[in-house]
């Protein structure tokens, strides 16, 4: 179940009246939404304004000088407030730490954060769905348990690497290579425009283990930022989405422990493709925001 604080339950009944904050707070760009016609249930209405209500306080007040400066300083002590409003594993199931909610509830949650502040939703889409959910639906057991607590608290920022310089919308043409080597993969090459790459913690990142079988060679990894060989660039400073921190991971040598396969040898383009739809659904509730 999501849980809502009761000092948020307070502040919820004044949202449709206002429409966004009052006083000299940012307004957020919110008009009166009658979800009833829209069919939406009385969880839904809730869950909705209760995202709200905490967006209006913690988020949108910031939003300006996010915009302004392209960072925040409060974004980790953010991500933690999110984690203990079970924002951050809104599809996870409870073992786990998540709160066990359906994707159009995913979709709702982004919706709200987008309206206070895109760039930060962005980072929340990411964090929550291309990797959190990539790990939820695909991980085995051990993996779950090691990383899903974490990300779902909010004490891991996590990201997803999928695209490169010359491996955009054709994602299949990807040259980060992964070779074996005893009970590790080496990884070599680099990810680009990669959403949370500077702050991310526990990555998803997709590499060829066998070239010669173009899609068929994807292998899906789970990386630590810690790992030996891995680093980053400087964030890029982007026009828009602005404070959704994005830069190039940087591959040297990077071991990777087999055990950190995701999804099995050569299976990481089932992983990556069966995920995509899942990510884009939520993802739209961004510009609906």
């Amino acid at each position: 179940m999501f849980r809502v604080p009761v000092r948020l339950l307070k502040s919820i009944n004044s949202v449709g009246k206002n429409h966004g904050l009052v006083g000299n707070l940012r307004k957020m760009s919110s008009y009166p939404i009658n979800d009833v016609m829209f069919g939406l249930t009385e969880d839904e209405i809730a869950l909705r304004q209760s995202v709200r209500g905490f967006v209006e306080k913690e988020l949108a007040p910031y939003a300006q000088d996010i915009d302004k400066n392209n960072s925040w300083d409060g974004l980790r002590q953010f991500w933690r407030k999110l984690g203990d409003q079970g924002l951050l594993g809104i599809t996870a199931p409870a073992e786990y730490g998540g709160s066990g909610l359906n994707y159009f509830s995913h979709v709702i949650a982004m919706e709200e954060l987008s309206r206070g502040a895109g760039g930060i939703a962005l980072s929340y889409g990411a964090h929550s769905n291309l990797c959190v959910n990539q790990i939820c639906r695909n991980g085995n057991e051990q993996q779950k348990k090691k990383y899903l607590p974490k990300l779902i608290s909010g004490e891991h920022f996590g990201a997803l690497a999928m695209s490169e310089a010359g491996a955009g919308s054709d994602v299949v043409s990807m040259k980060l290579r992964a070779d074996k080597k005893g009970n590790k993969y080496v990884l070599n090459g680099t990810k680009f425009w990669i959403t949370n790459g500077p702050d991310a913690d526990v990555l998803v990142v997709y590499a060829k283990t066998d070239p010669t079988k173009h899609q068929h060679g994807i292998t899906c990894f789970l990386v630590e930022r810690g790992f030996k060989g891995f680093s980053t660039s400087p964030k890029l400073d982007k026009l828009g989405m602005r404070g959704s921190n994005t830069c190039e991971l940087v591959f040297e040598n990077c071991e990777v422990p087999e055990e950190n396969v995701m999804g099995g040898i050569g299976k990481g383009v089932y992983v990556l493709m069966t995920g995509l739809d899942y990510e884009r659904l939520v993802l739209s509730g961004g510009p609906m925001g």
